[in-house]
This record gives C-alpha cells, sequence and structure tokens, in this order.
C-alpha cells in the first residue's frame, strides 16, 4: 500500500484554504477578521501551508482568453510496460500538459493538453508519437469546457470530523 504524503491540518487551515481559493489576493486582515482570530495566527498558518506545499499562490488565466483554443484528453498506450515512468517524464516536461496521471484500465497514463489550436495539438500529439515505448495514442477533443476548478474543500469536511 502506498503512504501517504498527507499534511495534517485542522479547520483553521481548511478555512484558510477556502478563503484563499475563492480569492487568492484575500488580505491576512480580513482572512483574520472573518474567522475571529489574529493577524499573526492568519501569517504563521499560511507561512506553514506554504512551507509544506500545501498551497501555491499562483495567477491563474482563463486558458480561452489568452489564446489557447484546443483542449485534449489524450489516451497514452505504452509498451514495454517498464518504460511507462520514463515516459511519464518525459511528457510532464511538455508545456502544454496541463494535467498527467498514470491509470489503470486500458491504457496507461492520462494526459490533458491545452494547444493553441488544432495544428499545435496534432504537433503534440505527433511529437507524444515519437517517444521511445509509446505505442498508440488515442485523443478525445475537448469542445467545450464547462467547468475548470480546484477541489472543493467542503468535501472533505464529513472526512475530518470522523477521525
Amino acid at each position: 500500500m502506498e503512504k501517504s504524503n498527507s499534511i495534517i491540518l485542522d479547520d483553521l487551515d481548511f478555512a484558510i484554504l477556502s478563503y484563499l481559493q475563492k480569492d487568492g489576493r484575500m488580505s491576512f486582515t480580513v482572512i483574520a477578521k472573518k474567522l475571529k482570530v489574529s493577524i499573526g495566527t492568519i501569517r504563521t498558518r499560511f507561512n506553514k501551508l506554504i512551507e509544506d506545499g500545501t498551497v501555491n499562490i499562483i495567477g491563474r488565466v482563463d486558458p480561452d482568453k489568452v489564446g489557447f483554443h484546443s483542449y485534449a484528453h489524450i489516451a497514452v498506450f505504452v509498451r514495454p510496460a517498464p518504460l511507462k515512468e520514463k515516459v511519464a517524464q518525459k511528457i510532464a516536461k511538455m508545456p502544454e500538459v496541463s494535467f498527467l496521471a498514470g491509470t489503470s484500465g486500458d491504457y496507461d497514463l492520462e494526459v490533458d493538453v491545452m494547444c493553441r489550436n488544432n495544428d499545435h495539438l496534432v504537433t503534440f500529439i505527433n511529437d507524444i508519437s515519437s517517444i521511445d515505448g509509446v505505442y498508440q495514442t488515442k485523443t478525445t477533443i475537448y469542445f467545450k469546457v464547462y467547468k475548470y476548478a480546484q477541489p472543493d474543500l467542503n468535501l472533505l469536511k464529513t472526512e475530518r470530523r470522523g477521525r
């Protein structure tokens, strides 16, 4: 069984994270007032969350508004199977990749990409197909993205309380 690398977070940590998900620029002062704790407490908790890698503060752009008009899901079949890790490492370095995971089932890797247009997507697929060990790819183009979001932390409340 794989060991979890989860950090132990309490309700205050989750509350801070929830506010930051809604507005990553929200000040410590505002968060402290909403949670009825000191600014120092928020600052200390925030710094801990940054240091342990639980949260990264980034600017999230709307891909379509900045020029990425071709999204796709690519199933990658790797043969022989021992090359899966090397193939994944090469794909992970490609800037078009927004999501990459090893899978169970029919294919070995699941890749989501954002490309400028369909010509860019075709070039990307050809680049993946030329990686040693990639046996086959199967591409599904996303015509329209209806939701692009971070996980809802409220889904963990029941589990946290059950500890």
